[in-house]
Order: C-alpha cells, then structure tokens, then sequence
C-alpha cells in the first residue's frame, strides 16, 4: 500500500521556536507517534528538524506543533531527504 511508505523531510522553522519548548514537544510527539529523526537549536535562531515515518503521521506532528500556545511558527522551509533504514528513535540534540 502507498500510504505505508514512509518518508523522512528536513525542516527549518523560524519564529518563536526557541526557549518555548519547541524540540521537547517535538519529542514527545515523535515518540507518541512512533516516528523517528531529531532536532536542534541553531544558531541563527531557528530549529532544523528531521521527521521520518507514515506522511500522515508526520503531517500530525506538524500541525501538533503549529498548535501550540507557547510556539508560533512564522515560517518553514524544507523537502524531502532519503529515508534512513537504521534509525530507531527520536532525539534532541544540543
């Protein structure tokens, strides 16, 4: 089935994604979701994320972090990279 494939995409948001709780919202709705990537502050101020899973679970994250009171995405870049077998789980990195 189509659906069943995942898919892993690169992101960078700007806005209040900093010091908001941002990566551990990540996290906890990564881990909810069975998805699996990371992400992290730069310094520049935005935060770079890699989900990788079901598209309409990675969507779900999302828009999970879009409706957030704390966060407010002004904007996002990103595309779709290559899916990487190996990996098992979701971490905040430093």
């Amino acid at each position: 089935e189509e659906d069943m494939a995942e898919v892993r995409r690169r992101l960078n948001f700007r806005g209040r994604v900093q010091g908001v709780g941002f990566r551990y919202k990540a996290k906890y709705l990564a881990k909810s979701m069975g998805l699996t990537g990371w992400v992290r502050n730069e310094m520049d101020g935005t935060v770079t994320l890699e989900i990788q899973g079901r598209p309409q679970l990675v969507d779900k994250l999302l828009q999970g972090l879009n409706h957030d009171c704390f966060i407010e995405i002004d904007w996002v870049a990103g595309n779709d990279i290559t899916v990487e077998d190996e990996e098992k789980s979701f971490k905040v990195l430093m």
